[in-house]
């Protein structure tokens, strides 16, 4: 059984967690001031305790939004960002006119790349009157949760992902997408790198299969790994509002965009930041 998250205290600024198990909101910090290191330092030790933390009422420019998400490492552009845009770090999310949402399943950011992202910053721009949530689970729980054969077998197992479903969005061939970002092979359970912690590494955006099994095998076991994330004790919700800002570990949780509000219009704005190669540590978790 998963066991609750340990509090993290902060003598810098006000922590008030949404769970037991995941997400907190920071109260008391500005992001677009000049943060000290002690104070990206304590950022960063409530995001490896809670997977997911909150900011409201940030009125930052985008300028700031990219300094702050800066300060955690090397900003990634994602493929499809338009390259006449003036911030390529921003990765825009808007309502499209056939449907609400591309990101209404549980996933992890861009696991299709040999190195995904440590995590994302997401600002909510225009937000709808009722609806339109984002929920995070946690994927360390999640994995805690699986009866001990299962987790032995799966500490095993290597997955494949594939990112191709974004040269449909654009409209490409899929063979000029996978000619620049072929699938890549990940630890079914990843070793956090600063925690240690394991967590599940599949999701149902972009992981094909499991290696070594048949399809049939693959497919049952994948959607059960998928199933874990559906359980409410392992999540948090959160209500957006203007100017409110998430900030999510990608190693450890994955969010599911609530997709309740069409046709009112939802627009967000995501800055990710790069992260390393995921691997599976048997002496660690």
């Amino acid at each position: 059984m998963a066991t609750t998250a340990p509090l993290c205290t902060s003598d810098r600024f006000g922590i008030a967690p949404l769970t037991p198990r995941i997400g907190a909101e920071i109260e008391g910090i500005d992001l677009g001031c000049a943060l000290s290191d002690d104070d990206i330092g304590e950022i960063y030790r409530a995001l490896l305790n809670y997977k997911v933390i909150f900011f409201r009422d940030q009125d930052i420019s985008e300028e700031q939004h990219i300094a702050f998400a800066r300060r955690f490492g090397e900003l990634e552009v994602h493929p499809v960002t338009p390259k006449e845009q003036a911030h390529q770090e921003i990765f825009h999310l808007r309502t499209q006119p056939n449907r609400t949402s591309g990101a209404d399943l549980w996933h992890s950011d861009v696991t299709w790349r040999a190195e995904p992202s440590l995590g994302s910053i997401l600002r909510g721009r225009t937000i709808p009157e009722i609806g339109g949530d984002t929920m995070w689970a946690d994927m360390v729980a999640a994995y805690e949760g699986l009866s001990p054969a299962m987790k032995e077998w799966i500490c095993s197992l290597t997955a494949v992902h594939d990112g191709s479903v974004f040269a449909t969005v654009q409209g490409k061939p899929t063979s000029d997408f996978l000619d620049r970002f072929p699938p890549q092979r990940h630890p079914v359970v990843r070793t956090h790198p600063d925690t240690g912690e394991r967590a599940l590494y599949v999701n149902c955006a972009f992981t094909t299969h499991i290696e070594g099994l048949s399809k049939k095998e693959s497919d049952w076991l994948l959607q059960h790994l998928y199933d874990q994330a559906s359980k409410p004790e392992y999540q948090v919700r959160f209500r957006w509002r203007p100017n409110s800002f998430a900030f999510w570990d990608n190693r450890s949780c994955q969010h599911y965009a609530v997709a309740d509000y069409w046709p009112t219009m939802r627009a967000m704005e995501r800055v990710t930041i790069v992260g390393d190669r995921p691997f599976f540590d048997p002496a660690r978790g």
